[in-house]
């Protein structure tokens, strides 16, 4: 076909009918754009168009593609399907503008998709998620077996597929923290707390206190976890008069505790430690071990605050009702029963166990083991959950309990739901949360709420402005 007609867009096929056209003729039609945005198939396969940047969605993924150096073929072209069977209205593609070429959360060029105005449309793993559960292509166990999916990560909620996400390199959650900043010692009163507020929709920031919470939301329904900390870090004797210490991680029956004990090495099962008898060594400084009564030792404080609590009730929020955590869920420290009556509020329940906060050290962010935690919603309280315009969760625990009721239906059981970037949120549309430590699994949810970069600046910005961190620190508002 000459040249010039191919750079008209124009397009050839054999004709063999018996109608009007004699049989082999060759018939011109010009070709009929799917999308306004995408632009026509490059002239040869060593190219790329004249705007060098746009793949025709006829063009199979798997297909070496050469591209400008900016963009090598090996990141671009990453999933085996064809971008033709992907929403073409581009609904479900997350459009979103784009900084300094970057396309993604993670700082990599993924596959993309360009609009006529240049807006670039990312290909974040959620585009094919929900195409991907609708076909079911999970094989039992939550493994996936069909190589669509071959280059993304899942994750798993009572062994059913949650969201689909993209690896992550854990360097992505450091940061520098003057050590000044770090809060030993909680405000009074809790409200007077100071708020950063972020408004995705403007990228906006503002400096608030949190008592002005009721003023800065736009009808959202609060959701808080009423979870209550077990006073469990228990100060113990052994036998031959040497210190011990357990900190109660989680009853797993009657009388019945998993608990991190020290000196781990020297213990061994059927020992008795004052009100403590350990049962069976569980590896990695945990004990399975009975306990006498109730739990009646210290607030098991982070190890990063050093100085002891006058009134213990300030590391539990004011609605702690149902006792089971190891450590609280530091965002609603900040609320105050006056405050909280002002509020549109429902509640949900997750105990938090200790290695939520536990360090990242894996490479790659997909690699670390979350532990599962027990949740629980009240039927009512689910039913106003779900039919409220917006929500507004209060803290990374409420967060993880509505997304898992969100994906299963299940309104009680264990979560190992793991929220990393390119996660797609079913049910949470704002978030009140602390400023947390780097690499650790609840800034990475943070990060995948409000995206990596922006995190990282709102978290210089924080510093800049010497905001308190952590536990007993000030408050993050992302509306």
């Amino acid at each position: 076909m000459p040249d010039g007609l191919a750079a008209l867009g124009v397009g050839h096929r054999e004709v063999l009918d018996g109608g009007d056209h004699p049989r082999g003729v060759l018939r011109l039609e010009l070709l009929q754009p799917l999308d306004p945005g995408i632009q026509r198939t490059p002239a040869r396969r060593d190219q790329v168009d004249h705007q060098r940047q746009v793949v025709h969605p006829g063009v199979a993924l798997g297909e070496e593609v050469s591209l400008d150096p900016l963009q090598p073929a090996d990141r671009l072209v990453e999933q085996s399907a064809d971008l033709g069977d992907l929403p073409p209205d581009g609904e479900h593609l997350g459009a979103q503008a784009v900084a300094d070429g970057c396309t993604d959360l993670v700082g990599d060029r993924g596959l993309e998709l360009c609009r006529g105005d240049r807006e670039r449309l990312d290909l974040l793993p959620r585009a094919l998620q929900r195409r991907l559960e609708e076909r079911g292509l999970r094989a039992p166990g939550g493994r996936v077996r069909d190589p669509l999916l071959g280059a993304f990560e899942s994750d798993v909620v009572h062994g059913l597929p949650t969201t689909l996400q993209r690896p992550v390199d854990t360097a992505l959650l450091d940061y520098e923290l003057p050590r000044e900043l770090v809060a030993q010692r909680p405000v009074e009163p809790r409200d007077s707390s100071r708020l950063l507020v972020h408004r995705r929709g403007s990228d906006a920031v503002e400096h608030h206190v949190v008592g002005d919470l009721p003023e800065l939301l736009e009808g959202e329904l609060t959701v808080l976890n009423d979870t209550r900390v077990v006073a469990g870090r228990l100060r113990l004797r052994r036998e031959t008069g040497g210190a011990a210490e357990a900190v109660l991680v989680e009853e797993v029956g009657p009388g019945l505790w998993e608990a991190l004990v020290r000196p781990a090495r020297r213990l061994r099962p059927g020992e008795r430690l004052g009100e403590v008898v350990l049962v069976e060594h569980l590896g990695g400084g945990r004990w399975l071990l009975r306990l006498e009564g109730e739990p009646s030792g210290e607030p098991p404080l982070p190890p990063y605050i050093g100085e002891p609590l006058d009134d213990p009730e300030r590391y539990q929020t004011v609605y702690a009702r149902e006792p089971g955590s190891a450590a609280a869920p530091t965002a609603g420290l900040h609320l105050t029963p006056a405050l909280l009556a002002r509020l549109d509020a429902a509640f949900v329940t997750l105990h938090v166990g200790v290695d939520t906060f536990r360090p990242v050290v894996e490479a790659r962010l997909e690699e670390h083991e979350i532990h599962g935690e027990r949740y629980r919603v009240e039927e009512a309280e689910w039913s106003r959950i779900a039919a409220a315009g917006r929500v507004l969760a209060v803290g990374t625990t409420t967060v993880r309990v509505l997304e898992s009721v969100a994906r299963t239906g299940e309104l009680s059981g264990r979560t190992t739901l793991f929220v990393t970037p390119g996660f797609e949120f079913r049910r949470v549309d704002a978030l009140l949360t602390n400023f947390h430590l780097p690499r650790t699994t609840l800034l990475a949810l943070v990060m995948a709420f409000v995206g990596v970069e922006r995190t990282l600046e709102l978290y210089r910005v924080a510093i800049e402005e010497r905001y308190r961190f952590y536990s007993f620190g000030d408050a993050m508002l992302v509306l």
